[in-house]
């Protein structure tokens, strides 16, 4: 969601705090702004809309003091304007905070009675006023942080500044994540590594209700209890060049086009070249490998298997469900994250819960994770930023290893998460004997080929663009699929929505008789996923039935299929692969179709209207 950073030492302020904002960008927001100290006083310049119009207000700007804090909004309480902006300032202290509090109408009502005037719409604000009220009463920016926090109700992460003490910032959290970044004579505080990464790569992780305070480039980290305590300074492996577009023109193009690497890379310590065979490297919440024997003993005990993501990380589990339930014959739910955690659950005994998420900081994913913690389930966790809060609260740990994803509409982040629970299921498989040796060695091939499979389709861009330009006339879109190719249907109409903003519905195909034929007509455009697997031949009936209604096909097949070609207004090819690698395949149209429809209508591919990168609060 918002985007935080803070900053103390002598480079130049202004140019540390506005290029960790733009850093961020891609996790949505409609303002932004600065606190710098200057002078004897805190100046705050904001701005509404894109990062350039806060550029255009500190161009020219010149600041004496060392120490600032930056922030871009995601409006939640309140319009985007440049009075709900943030940092806010009140009285002494200056604040940035992300997240929802959630008790602020309480909180709002007792101030006004106390007198406060309240210039903004936010719960922020009220932050502002709570700790500004302490430090009138003569407590430290320190003692005033831990004086409120036992009133604030909900998510937060919060920098707070006082012009008492000008070296000074106090940074919290209870939710959203919040890191600590230590260079040579400066220190950063962020809500995202991101930021900071081209900086230092020496970073401390708060846990929640922690708090740390900066003073000049010194720090001191205390427990929810107001004990200073010692956390480990981690090293992370995050390139800059990682977070740059290298003559793409969008992130989300480029990360497209890196999917053969990284998914090479995600199966990369899994697989024994030499026997063929996968040796699953899975780390257990201390960063050691657990022992094969042990990881054996304890997977043979798992009797019911529970997926729980949101978003695309939510149709990489029903894909991986089909995988598991086919190849390990265990049983699988797969759960949106945000109805899992309120709906009690029943996990039985001997239950694995695999929690999906990108960003590794998913509020309500993070929720079910903790929930079913404590209901006994072990959970296995799989996540692209290592040491985020899933990551490090799971027992089990995988990794997407897909390197730093900017654009807002996941892609690499998918078919990563699709190869390794590949190489997961495989695993459960020959693990209970229900995959033999040589069917194993079969897979495993497949999986080594599939980098090589993946570059193949991208070859043929052109052709998916040339399929992108005739559709943006047409008023609705629906996504067909059957088995593991169902929730990759599901995934292309969500990146039609997301990114060029049309109605688009992911549908079983056959399902399409009970309800969505009726929509059909010579306005509507049927995208098929239709590889050759063994339930192709009852795809093919459902695609009679559409264009003897008029409806605008688009098929995605295996190699030169002449059927298909004849029944589709565009066909567009995938290379010859195993069922269960067919949709990693055949997604990659459909990523790029969503992103050249968008890019011709001249949207904004990388930061579509309305969304967050990582959803951190409710």
């Amino acid at each position: 969601m918002c985007g935080i950073i803070g900053y103390y030492g002598n480079k130049v302020v202004k140019d540390v705090l506005f290029d960790g904002l733009k850093k961020l960008e891609y996790r949505g927001y409609d303002s932004a702004g600065v606190a710098i100290y200057d002078k004897d006083q805190y100046r705050v310049i904001r701005a509404r809309g894109k990062l350039n119009h806060l550029k255009e207000r500190l161009d020219g700007e010149n600041f004496s003091g060392k120490i600032g804090i930056g922030h871009t909004r995601w409006a939640t309480h309140g319009i985007p304007s440049e009075t709900n902006a943030h940092p806010h300032q009140v009285g002494k202290i200056s604040l940035v905070h992300n997240g929802i509090i959630e008790n602020y109408q309480e909180i709002k009502e007792t101030l006004v009675r106390g007198g406060a005037k309240i210039s903004s719409e936010t719960d922020s604000e009220l932050i502002a006023h709570l700790i500004s009220q302490e430090v009138e009463q003569g407590h430290d920016l320190k003692k005033a942080v831990d004086q409120i926090i036992p009133k604030l109700e909900g998510a937060y992460s919060i920098v707070a500044t006082s012009l008492d003490e000008p070296d000074t910032m106090i940074a919290f959290k209870n939710g959203p994540p919040m890191v600590l970044g230590l260079g040579k004579e400066e220190i950063f505080v962020a809500s995202d590594a991101q930021a900071i990464i081209h900086h230092t790569n020496k970073v401390i992780f708060l846990e929640d209700l922690e708090v740390v305070k900066i003073q000049g480039t010194n720090y001191e980290i205390f427990s929810a209890n107001g004990f200073p305590i010692e956390k480990n300074i981690h090293t992370l492996n995050m390139s800059p060049e990682a977070i740059e577009k290298q003559g793409y023109k969008h992130f989300m193009k480029k990360e497209i086009y890196e999917q053969p690497r990284v998914v090479a890379n995600a199966m990369r310590d899994h697989i024994d070249l030499e026997t063929l065979k996968v040796a699953l490297e899975v780390l257990n919440s201390e960063d050691q490998i657990i022992a094969a024997e042990d990881l054996k003993e304890d997977l043979a005990k798992v009797q019911r298997i529970f997926i729980v993501a949101c978003g695309t990380s939510y149709y990489a589990g029903l894909y991986g469900e089909y995988l598991i339930e086919n190849m390990a014959r265990i049983p699988v739910e797969v759960e949106f994250a945000s109805e899992f955690r309120y709906r009690h659950p029943v996990i039985p005994e001997n239950s694995l819960v695999l929690v999906i998420s990108q960003s590794g900081e998913t509020a309500d994913t993070l929720a079910s994770l903790r929930m079913a913690k404590e209901q006994g389930a072990k959970i296995l966790s799989i996540c692209n930023v290592d040491k985020s809060s899933i990551d490090r609260e799971a027992y089990y740990r995988l990794f997407m290893r897909a390197d730093v994803e900017i654009g807002v509409a996941s892609t690499k982040a998918l078919t990563t998460t699709m190869t390794v629970l590949n190489l997961f299921a495989i695993y459960l498989g020959t693990s209970r004997e229900q995959i033999n040796s040589e069917q194993e060695k079969h897979l495993v091939r497949s999986l080594q080929a599939l980098p090589s499979e993946m570059e193949k389709v991208l070859a043929y861009d052109s052709f998916f663009e040339d399929a992108a330009k005739s559709l943006k006339d047409f008023r609705g879109f629906l996504y067909l699929g059957r088995g593991a190719n169902y929730p990759v249907a599901m995934e292309g109409a969500l990146k039609l929505k997301e990114l060029a903003y049309m109605h688009a519905e992911g549908y079983a195909a056959g399902e399409m008789k009970h309800g969505p034929i009726a929509l059909i007509d010579d306005r509507m455009v049927v995208v098929v996923v239709a590889p050759s697997d063994s339930v192709y031949e009852k795809t093919l009936s459902n695609l009679e039935e559409v264009r003897a209604r008029g409806g605008h096909i688009i098929a995605i097949g295996t190699e030169k299929n002449e059927k298909l070609k004849n029944l589709s207004k565009h066909y567009l090819a995938i290379p010859k692969s195993t069922w269960n690698l067919n949709p990693i395949l055949s997604v990659i149209p459909l990523q790029l179709m969503a992103y050249h429809l968008a890019d011709n209508l001249g949207l904004d591919v990388d930061q579509p209207r309305n969304l967050a990168k990582s959803v951190t609060v409710e």
